[in-house]
């Protein structure tokens, strides 16, 4: 009965949220506008989810997120710094294959969103059988410490959180 009701509770309670950070204004009103909405659009949206992912620890999520907010932060300094001081030859581009672990689609979608959020990588590929994902990264020395550090900070992570 509740998971008909909230076939998807942290999509509702993103979607209050959401809610109330656009109007701005936390009142009755838009609390209930809120709810209704956080309810009636999982409820109308689940058929097209029948596979949707476990995640084994949720609290996790606020860790990965605070990791990845601290990583964007350190990383857009660094492709400034590169950018203001480094000369166009001493740059090192480098396309960094990188093995993944990860199994289920919406981890694999997070990790290369997330690659690609931090400023100096991009997730550029996806391999067919899902088992690489191809990066590029704007200035690297070292580029095995970078997909170590990928594999280490958010694949693993990720693992955690999609079983």
């Amino acid at each position: 009965m509740l998971r008909t009701l909230i076939p998807h509770p942290f999509l509702s309670l993103t979607l209050v949220l959401v809610w109330i950070g656009l109007v701005n204004t936390v009142t009755l009103g838009n609390l209930i506008l809120g709810a209704a909405l956080g309810l009636v659009i999982p409820m109308v949206t689940a058929p097209y989810w029948p596979n949707r992912p476990r995640i084994s620890r949720p609290l996790k999520i606020i860790e990965y997120g605070l990791i990845v907010l601290w990583d964007i932060i350190v990383a857009n300094v660094q492709v400034a710094m590169i950018i203001l001081f480094k000369k166009d030859e001493d740059i090192k581009t480098h396309w960094i294959p990188i093995e993944i672990e990860l199994k289920s689609a919406e981890a694999i979608t997070v990790l290369a969103g997330t690659i690609t959020m931090t400023p100096g990588t991009v997730s550029a590929m996806l391999a067919a059988d899902c088992n690489s994902i191809l990066v590029h990264c704007l200035h690297t020395d070292d580029p095995d410490a970078v997909r170590d550090e990928i594999k280490s900070r958010y694949e693993r992570r990720l693992m955690e959180i999609f079983p």
